[in-house]
């Protein structure tokens, strides 16, 4: 069966409400860690992870970094408009670039309230005089105002001006003084001072996320010595993972699904660590499994088509399913050298291009031998993720969870998924 055919009501699980996790553990690390390997169910907590990882194997975490995205604004007549960033419209060269810039910024966002915001600019004022801010370590001196203005109504979003001054402030600045944690939709709370540290993993490096890569919350520096002492090695690639994450298959089947599209961010020393490791490789999270996946079609692109410019390297919704990738049969070494070899050949020393890969019941993993992962949405693209690497074995996974007690979602418990040969 091709993915497109597939009925998204068989990947359906009933979920109550108070089994989603709406708040952290105070330990990361003692979260509840389900094991299932051939056929096989148990479980542990995170603290013990390195037990049930063979010696010798590449953990790939994703360190982008959750920017509070979320901006209240109120209207001279007292009503809300809640402005979401979602990813920047001007022209993308390096995230880095975007966040950093001053003055000011256009970025495709929704728009909460949006039918009450007729025309004309918004603005918010932050009383900042003569206080201390955690984002700069000196005395501020003048108030900071923030303007926005609706630029473009677009097909599932808005496009807007975001201006502030004084403008010696970066975009990234703005959003600490200005913004809040956007915890998902299914989490009923506002967000708190403890989000700002919980909802963020301890390695989150790059900004750009308006979603936490979830799976990465669970990990401590406890976890990580434990690696060393077993010989597991780290791996890093930046997937800023965008609201679609949370975006429902509203279909009845997956071909009126269309998945969402995030930015990666690989540098060639991960690429070749990658060609190192080809065997032992386990993504930790579903936005460092998409990425790598992503990487090996890329370098079927690239060997395909030697002379492939940047801008036909990304990978489509049905690209993998369909010719010319889907006849190829390359192995992931070559594949991933080929990468590699392109990269060289270009002068990149970091791949920054996008991915809309949709990952689904009957696709063959490449890269990754399992998944460290949460528990996820009923009908989701990710539980669809989940049942490509376990096939069936999703349900037996997800009915154990129930049985268990298991916290379900972002804030909640996690798996080691290990590969089915053929699921």
């Amino acid at each position: 069966m091709h993915p497109k055919d597939i009925s998204i009501s068989d990947f359906t699980y009933h979920l109550p409400e108070e089994r989603i996790a709406a708040f952290p553990l105070e330990e990361r690390d003692a979260s509840k860690l389900l094991i299932y390997k051939d056929g096989n169910i148990s479980q542990d907590i995170y603290k013990n992870i390195a037990e049930h990882i063979p010696a010798n194997s590449l953990l790939v975490f994703n360190n982008t970094k959750v920017i509070q995205a979320r901006i209240l604004f109120q209207k001279p007549t007292g009503g809300v408009i809640e402005i979401f960033c979602l990813e920047p419209y001007e022209e993308v060269n390096e995230y880095n670039v975007i966040m950093n810039k001053k003055v000011s910024v256009q970025w495709k966002c929704m728009i909460g309230g949006a039918s009450k915001w007729k025309e004309g600019v918004l603005n918010k004022k932050l009383e900042i005089r003569n206080k201390e801010l955690e984002i700069r370590n000196e005395k501020v001196k003048s108030n900071l105002e923030l303007k926005v203005q609706l630029l473009e109504k677009l097909p599932d979003a808005y496009v807007v001006k975001l201006s502030w001054q004084p403008a010696d402030y970066s975009f990234a600045e703005v959003l600490v003084l200005f913004g809040d944690m956007p915890l998902p939709p299914y989490i009923k709370r506002k967000a708190g001072a403890t989000d700002k540290e919980r909802y963020q993993t301890i390695y989150a490096k790059h900004e750009g996320s308006v979603a936490a890569p979830t799976a990465g919350l669970h990990f401590s520096e406890n976890v990580f010595a434990s690696f060393d002492k077993k010989n597991i090695s780290k791996a890093y690639v930046t997937l800023h993972v965008g609201a679609g994450t949370f975006k429902p298959v509203k279909a009845e089947i997956l071909q009126g699904h269309e998945m969402h599209s995030e930015w990666i961010d690989v540098n060639i020393e991960t690429v070749e660590q990658l060609i190192n490791n080809t065997g032992n490789i386990i993504a930790v999270g579903t936005t460092s499994l998409r990425t790598i996946e992503s990487l090996y079609w890329m370098g079927v692109k690239t060997i395909l088509q030697p002379g492939i410019s940047i801008d036909q390297l990304p990978i489509h919704q049905w690209d993998v399913y369909e010719q010319p990738l889907a006849e190829t049969n390359y192995t992931t070494e070559e594949s991933l050298k080929s990468l590699w070899q392109w990269m060289k050949e270009n002068k990149l020393q970091r791949l920054f291009t996008h991915t809309q890969i949709l990952i689904a019941p009957g696709y063959q993993y490449k890269v990754a031998k399992a998944i460290i992962t949460n528990f996820h949405q009923p009908q989701s693209t990710l539980l669809l993720l989940v049942a490509a690497a376990v096939g069936n074995g999703w349900k037996m996974i997800y009915k154990y969870g129930m049985e268990n007690e298991f916290r379900f979602l972002s804030y909640g418990d996690g798996s080691i998924l290990f590969v089915a040969p053929n699921p």
